[in-house]
């Protein structure tokens, strides 16, 4: 008879234990777990689901740590948590998305709740709005101040979706989950102007105070403030702010004086002192006015500033190009005027600037045809006018006159008329990235609607700027900021 061996069982070893045999052994036990089932008792309601979806959080989640337990330990695992909004989050893990009964809770309900079992980038990944498209947007939310509703200034700058709100001498930030975060109060009366030129400071402007001020918001401080002044000309006081703007060193502001005479600050984004003035002009022309829109164009190193102004004789204004560095002007326009004959009397009502592209847009403000212009190729005469192709939209003749906003976003340009938004949209199968022709551009866009005939009615357009995957809208008279983001499903809106 041979004699018996005893064989080591698999999940023993001789000799001294190493980690990588450790791992050997235990990674064939963590296979036949993952679809076993697991019971929770989360605050006194049983859930039963399998180790593979409460391991779907991640390595570094409560829930996956939780998984490995003895086999033959069979009770539930107790965690003391609301048990309504674990369902939810439960849900979450087993489909990715978020259910219909997610209504019933809040984003910060929510948000809590998850931070909790360490699964907050699931959360953020379900109720993150898709890429944004003009097109296939509509409202899911506005935020409303809790005092002083009327909004008079915003900024969406950060690009994560969040938001700053100026409202009264206020003001309200709303995280990307548009939480209310915080609201502090300024010295100031009204604030028109704001802008976020650090992660936690703005700077802010008044039509009824002089001077630019920075607040921080995390401590509630007002931090300092800049003044325009002039020793030798006693014409340069109490000089107000009309428009802000920043590049990653410098903030760039519109200054403009009780007598009419106005320029634009350099301020280092570091000091927050004044390091150079750009095109001080007395202000007693249309084209010398302030500036009211300040971009600044990081691919080229240039700031474009435009004025309009609207009298008994119609709109009037100027577009401006300076060279940061030099604080020489490289290229202006002035409406009406510059030999442009075809179009005189046709003055543009709005300017922005497409960053990403490198293009100007501007909406006229008889005709309310939407010009282009490549910053690139800009000359005496550089506008191209887009023309209108979509069958239902129809004309956009006599559309001019009124109140009319333009905002370029994403390689969008989105119009407000009166109350309703629309958006010219770059066609589909024309290769971006290869120079076009000047003639490409009548055909570049083409143009639909945002809102219903009901979103038209809220009010006139005010202010439109996007930020993260979002665009913001408010208006005039009207409490709030609406939120516009695409859904996610045709015709579906977000949860929450």
């Amino acid at each position: 008879m041979f004699p018996t061996t005893e064989l080591p069982q698999p999940c023993e070893t001789r000799g001294q234990r190493t980690p990588l045999m450790e791992d050997e052994n235990i990674q064939p036990a963590i296979i036949t777990l993952t679809q076993e089932r697991v019971k929770l008792n989360v605050g006194g309601e049983l859930f039963e689901t399998t180790v593979s979806t409460i391991r779907s959080g991640g390595p570094e989640s409560l829930l996956y740590a939780l998984s490995y337990r003895p086999r033959d330990d069979r009770n539930p695992i107790f965690i003391d948590r609301d048990p309504e909004i674990f369902s939810v989050l439960l849900s979450l893990l087993r489909t990715n998305r978020l259910p219909s009964s997610a209504r019933r809770f809040s984003k910060q309900e929510l948000s809590d709740e998850a931070v909790f079992y360490g699964i907050e980038a699931n959360l953020k990944s379900a109720i993150s709005p898709p890429p944004f498209n003009g097109i296939d947007a509509s409202i899911v939310a506005n935020i409303r101040p809790t005092s002083d509703g009327v909004v008079s200034a915003f900024t969406a700058a950060n690009g994560d979706g969040s938001i700053w709100l100026a409202h009264g001498g206020q003001i309200s930030n709303y995280d990307r989950n548009l939480i209310h975060d915080r609201t502090i109060r300024t010295h100031l009366e009204e604030i028109t102007s704001i802008r976020r030129v650090w992660p936690e400071i703005a700077a802010l402007g008044s039509y009824t105070a002089s001077g630019l001020h920075f607040y921080n918001f995390s401590s509630g401080r007002h931090i300092g403030s800049s003044h325009w002044s002039d020793p030798t000309d006693p014409r340069i006081y109490k000089a107000r702010v009309t428009a802000i703007a920043d590049s990653s060193t410098s903030i760039f502001a519109a200054f403009d004086c009780p007598h009419r005479e106005n320029s634009i600050l350099v301020i280092d984004k570091s000091t927050l002192q004044i390091t150079s003035e750009l095109g001080r002009q007395l202000g007693s022309s249309a084209k010398n006015t302030v500036a009211g829109k300040l971009t600044w164009i990081p691919e080229t190193n240039v700031l474009l500033g435009s004025a309009v102004t609207c009298g008994a004789f119609g709109y009037s204004g100027y577009i401006r190009l300076w060279d940061a560095r030099s604080g020489d002007v490289v290229w202006e326009t002035n409406e009406p005027g510059s030999g442009r004959s075809s179009r005189f009397g046709d003055s543009f009502a709005d300017v922005d600037v497409d960053v990403e592209s490198l293009k100007v847009f501007k909406v006229c403000s008889k005709s309310g045809d939407l010009g282009v212009a490549d910053i690139r190729k800009l000359g005496e005469d550089p506008w191209v006018y887009l023309k209108d192709k979509n069958p239902g939209m129809g004309n956009t003749s006599r559309r001019g006159s009124g109140n009319i906003k333009i905002h370029c976003y994403k390689n969008e340009v989105f119009v407000g008329r009166e109350g309703e938004l629309e958006v010219w949209s770059r066609v589909e199968g024309r290769e971006s990235g290869v120079e076009e022709s000047k003639g490409d551009y009548e055909d570049l866009y083409r143009r639909n609607y945002v809102d219903k005939a009901e979103d038209s009615e809220r009010g006139i357009i005010k202010q439109i700027e996007g930020g993260g995957d979002r665009l913001f809208v408010s208006r005039e008279n009207v409490e709030g900021i609406e939120v516009w983001e695409t859904s996610k499903f045709s015709s579906v809106l977000s949860v929450l």
